[in-house]
């Protein structure tokens, strides 16, 4: 496996115990493609797991708004991730483990990251991150 290709950012992502678990389990479903398949598993396997408490604030995770720039076309999209029961249009929230989110989650603002889509293989870089209100 190359796995420069895989990681931009250098640092490890900072998940809780149980986003941890949540991404393993979301792992053994074999929902994602070859490519971030390979990549959620290199992430996890040098992942920092920490308390929910002890989660800094500039870290996504659930009940985070999350500001994100597609690095090629320069569009800034805005998503609110919520826990997979919780998601809702109506609300405009989305899946912790949507492919936005499964690629997003533990890193923290100003990471660049690169997650397979149905369109090809995207950079985004984190603009911003703040508690849903």
């Amino acid at each position: 496996m190359i796995t420069k290709s895989l990681k931009i950012d250098e640092s490890p992502i900072i998940l809780s115990t149980g986003i941890f678990d949540l991404l393993k389990d979301h792992l053994r479903r074999r929902k994602l493609s070859k490519f971030n398949e390979d990549k959620l598993k290199l992430e996890l396997r040098f992942a920092q797991q920490v308390l929910n408490k002890e989660l800094p604030d500039d870290v996504v995770t659930v009940d985070r708004t999350v500001r994100v720039k597609e690095m090629e076309s320069g569009k800034e999209f805005t998503y609110k991730l919520v826990a997979p029961g919780k998601a809702r249009d109506k609300h405009k929230t989305l899946s912790i483990l949507s492919p936005i989110g499964v690629a997003m989650v533990g890193y923290v603002k100003g990471a660049q990251l690169q997650w397979e889509m149905a369109d090809g293989i995207k950079i985004y870089r984190i603009e911003e991150v703040s508690k849903i209100a």
